[in-house]
């Protein structure tokens, strides 16, 4: 199983990127996938989720408004859209695929069955 994120990269507070996730190794459309954040001495901490039909999503209080999830089933593909672009959003971004629980969302980093392995968001102010 591959999760292979990217689009990182270094902006300026008030700007925008789109991160992309292509997985492999797993039946994509049936897991719910999510985004997960870790900055330098902090522990990673969730960012939002996508049902694997793509018909909900959930986004934590610190970015809701500002980001967006999204996901091509025929591409195998997750995306993550940020606007306004804040320095307290630097870290490094984390996809990961989760397939065996029944509710939704899920949000604890322990509830996630498979990662990729994180690409750099730098927001300069």
């Amino acid at each position: 199983v591959q999760l292979q994120a990217s689009g990182g990269g270094l902006v300026q507070a008030g700007g925008s990127l789109r991160l992309s996730c292509v997985v492999s190794g797993i039946t994509f459309s049936r897991y719910d996938m999510g985004w997960f954040r870790q900055a330098p001495g902090k522990e990673r901490e969730f960012v939002t989720t996508i049902r694997w039909s793509g018909g909900a999503t959930y986004y934590a209080d610190s970015v809701k408004g500002r980001f967006t999830i999204s996901r091509d089933n025929a591409k195998n593909t997750v995306y993550l859209q940020m606007n306004s672009l804040k320095p307290e959003d630097t870290a490094v971004y984390y996809c990961a695929a989760e397939g065996t629980r029944t509710y939704f969302p899920v949000t604890g980093v322990s509830g996630y069955d498979y990662w990729g392995q994180g690409t750099q968001v730098t927001v300069s102010s």
